[in-house]
């Protein structure tokens, strides 16, 4: 069933046009890894609001715009909700290219597994493991991303088809310095307390040798939707959060 779910949303990003760029090679393959002083998705604290390490894979074939990773993390929450596990095992694949000069669309399936997580057997929760389809739109520096989930959504109850908007930007500054700007907002469907707002104000620069970001983070939501079982700390609360990541 997973793996039919996959393949429909693959066939359904074929129908997309890819404009001609810059000589590229045919196939791209690069690596990633970063520290980071809180892992924070969609706003919410993986790590209770605890450092992380991550890192992941890409391959890109350029002609065609099709593009397949995997990534992954330490996390603490599954087993803070009473399951077990410390890692997040995210798949993805899509296509991406231009519509125009100026216009960028991005379109996939994102699977998040949550390896022998356990949370079906745990009272109010289901199966952490979660898929999403998204599709993207880009103009010059901003973008807005729906993604819409075909399971439950990260282990919440009858949340089949929740859905999450996200705009943003990411601008060039100078001298590899760049402003990040984002808002976003989680519906987590047949659980109204559980949805919020998030937001994000950064910096990033590049370096060359490594990528440093700074960034101020919040949201709007819930404490008691979202406090951490192992220690009542609130997961979506304001801070800055920093990271330092390399791709090769």
């Amino acid at each position: 069933m997973k793996i039919s779910i996959f393949a429909v949303a693959l066939v359904a990003t074929f129908a997309l046009p890819v404009y001609a760029q810059e000589v590229q090679p045919e196939h791209a393959l690069s690596f990633n890894a970063a520290l980071t002083t809180d892992y924070r998705y969609r706003g919410i604290s993986q790590t209770r609001l605890e450092p992380a390490l991550q890192g992941g894979a890409d391959f890109t074939h350029n002609p065609s715009g099709l593009y397949a990773g995997t990534w992954l993390s330490s996390i603490q929450w599954t087993r803070d909700a009473g399951g077990s596990g410390n890692v997040e095992w995210d798949v993805y694949a899509g296509k991406r290219g231009q519509l125009g000069a100026d216009l960028s669309y991005d379109t996939g399936v994102l699977g998040y597994i949550y390896p022998a997580n356990g949370l079906k057997a745990v009272a109010g929760f289901a199966d952490a493991n979660t898929a999403e389809v998204y599709g993207q739109l880009g103009y010059k520096d901003f973008y807005a991303k729906y993604s819409w989930s075909l399971t439950n959504l990260f282990g919440f109850v009858d949340s089949h088809h929740s859905g999450y908007l996200d705009i943003g930007a990411n601008v060039g500054l100078a001298d590899g310095l760049a402003l990040n700007i984002h808002a976003g907002r989680q519906q987590v469907r047949h659980n109204g307390p559980a949805s919020y707002t998030d937001w994000k104000l950064g910096l990033s620069k590049d370096w060359g040798i490594v990528t440093g970001a700074l960034a101020l983070v919040g949201t709007n939501a819930g404490q008691a939707a979202y406090a951490s079982p192992a220690n009542g700390k609130f997961l979506g609360r304001q801070a800055l959060v920093a990271s330092v990541s390399k791709t090769f």
